[in-house]
């Protein structure tokens, strides 16, 4: 057997939030204030960090219709035209991204609120799309049914999606290690 050993890296947006963008960001780096240097310092070390994983895991529960903003800053500061976007020799490409993208209710197709997914497709978008990673999505839904009497009815739907949510994680993790041990 072999035994993976390598750097995590744990970012908790929650606890330390990257900077929102500012129309300062679109600035030359060369003018910036010493405040400007000490954002834009931040946002490379946040691009270094996603350049150098092997693979990225991603908390992305849906808070009213999308993703939290801490998470849309961090997202706003990897994406750097001509170094992580828009480029087809980027140092992200191909690299494995796992998206565990929780919600309380079901947005999964064919059912009433199909039309309200934009975590998934947000999230394809910028980092299949634009930053070239090879993204997986884990989507547990109903997550609130044990929790609010209106749904409890859909706990066992709940169930069923924890566990499939779990076994594809089981399955991912596996699949990952493997990509990165060979």
């Amino acid at each position: 057997m072999t035994s993976l050993r390598g750097t995590v890296i744990y970012r908790d947006l929650a606890t330390n939030p990257a900077p929102h963008l500012t129309a300062d960001a679109h600035t030359d780096p060369a003018a910036h204030t010493p405040a400007q240097a000490a954002a834009f310092a931040h946002r490379l070390t946040l691009i270094d960090e996603l350049e150098n994983a092997d693979a990225v895991l991603i908390g992305a529960p849906m808070y009213n219709y999308s993703i939290p903003s801490t998470l849309k800053a961090w997202l706003d500061n990897t994406v750097l035209v001509g170094r992580t976007a828009g480029m087809e020799n980027s140092k992200l490409k191909g690299t494995p991204v796992t998206v565990a993208a929780s919600r309380g209710g079901s947005y999964a197709p064919g059912t009433p609120r199909e039309g309200s997914e934009y975590v998934q497709n947000y999230l394809t978008a910028v980092l299949a799309d634009a930053l070239a990673l090879d993204v997986n999505f884990i989507v547990p839904e109903l997550t609130m049914a044990v929790h609010n009497p209106a749904m409890s009815e859909l706990v066992p739907l709940f169930e069923a999606s924890r566990q499939w949510a779990l076994d594809d994680a089981v399955s991912t993790a596996k699949a990952i290690a493997h990509r990165i041990a060979a």
